[in-house]
């Protein structure tokens, strides 16, 4: 013979949700572990989280209605297959339920402390003795906001944002980072918590630009009250010695004199995998000229395959000064 879960409720098998939540609250509360010290209140006190855990469930229900608690766990009676794609276990953790039950607190001993009650409370009034709404935190636990419904008050923590510098290489050749971060996650009784290392693996594309953002879903703390928020690392550029990055560009600040600027000159370009260009420049550099060098820029993000430009920025150095005689020999040289 299988459990009753109705019974255990103290519902009639025609019970609406709103009843069924209200027969968990006033069995949870007679049954606690924390309250009631009688042998057997605590395998009682799991059975009533496991009767509400199925009713409270429509599609869970819908099968122990039709087939009983084995039909549920999938043993069909009578032979019947109708519930045999579906195998239930309560693998909840009463105190965990019975936390979020009542609004996510890690600690309900108000409830069963020195309230002035004692092992005869009635099981039609389960506040007898608490001063209804009273007592210290009462109307907190039992504070349910527009819209929602005991059992879904956990809100989910803000994103925990991290800058992850790249160097300019590790974004040409693609790389993969190793972050250890520090996390709490909750103990088996739904309550407590430990604090545990875990080592996040963040895989750097090619070319991925300033800004790209890597999320890993719910590894912020965990506390019975709320949902863990997730880790966000940003990519930002480190600063390059030799280079700075446009997009998918990467500008080289080349310094000539001007007589070279004025004459033509071959300049030598250091590049990202380690090679050196050799450009030569035949037309007048004005300060602030660019030349651009085709396809030797950091891969696109979305196409690897391809790449930006490496940009030379040329600088025009001025001479401190001038002879007498090289400003004659310019001004007969150089149009007016």
């Amino acid at each position: 013979m299988g459990k009753d879960y109705y019974r255990l409720l103290g519902v009639q098998k025609d019970a609406s949700d709103e009843e069924i939540k209200k027969a968990y609250r006033r069995q949870a509360l007679r049954y606690h572990p924390d309250k009631n010290k009688s042998p057997g209140a605590e395998e009682k006190f799991k059975e009533i989280a496991e009767a509400y855990d199925v009713l409270s469930d429509k599609k869970k229900r819908d099968i122990y209605d039709l087939h009983g608690e084995e039909g549920l766990k999938g043993s069909p009676r009578g032979g019947d297959s109708g519930a045999s794609d579906f195998t239930y276990t309560f693998h909840g953790d009463p105190h965990a339920m019975f936390a979020e039950f009542f609004g996510g607190h890690n600690s309900f001993g108000h409830f069963f402390g020195k309230s002035g009650m004692d092992g005869d409370m009635d099981i039609n009034d389960p506040f007898a003795g608490f001063g209804m709404g009273s007592m210290p935190g009462f109307q907190q636990a039992f504070r349910v906001r527009p819209g929602c419904t005991p059992g879904t008050r956990k809100k989910k923590d803000a994103p925990l944002v991290h800058n992850l510098q790249v160097s300019l290489e590790e974004v040409f050749s693609g790389c993969t980072k190793k972050m250890k971060i520090s996390h709490r996650r909750l103990n088996a009784d739904g309550r407590t918590t430990r604090c545990e290392d875990k080592i996040l693996t963040v895989e750097i594309r090619r070319g991925w630009k300033g800004g790209t953002r890597i999320t890993f879903p719910q590894e912020g703390d965990e506390t019975p009250s709320n949902i863990p928020a997730d880790v966000v690392f940003v990519v930002k550029d480190k600063p390059h010695p030799v280079f700075c990055r446009e997009g998918s560009d990467i500008i080289y600040l080349t310094r000539i004199p001007l007589r070279d600027a004025l004459c033509g000159c071959t300049v030598t370009v250091p590049t990202l995998d380690g090679r050196t260009i050799t450009v030569t420049i035949r037309d007048v550099v004005k300060p602030g000229t660019k030349k651009r060098i085709t396809g030797e820029g950091l891969p696109l993000s979305k196409c690897p395959e391809k790449r930006g430009d490496l940009v030379l920025q040329f600088e025009v150095a001025f001479p401190e000064r001038l002879s007498q005689g090289t400003r004659d020999a310019l001004r007969q040289v150089l149009p007016p």
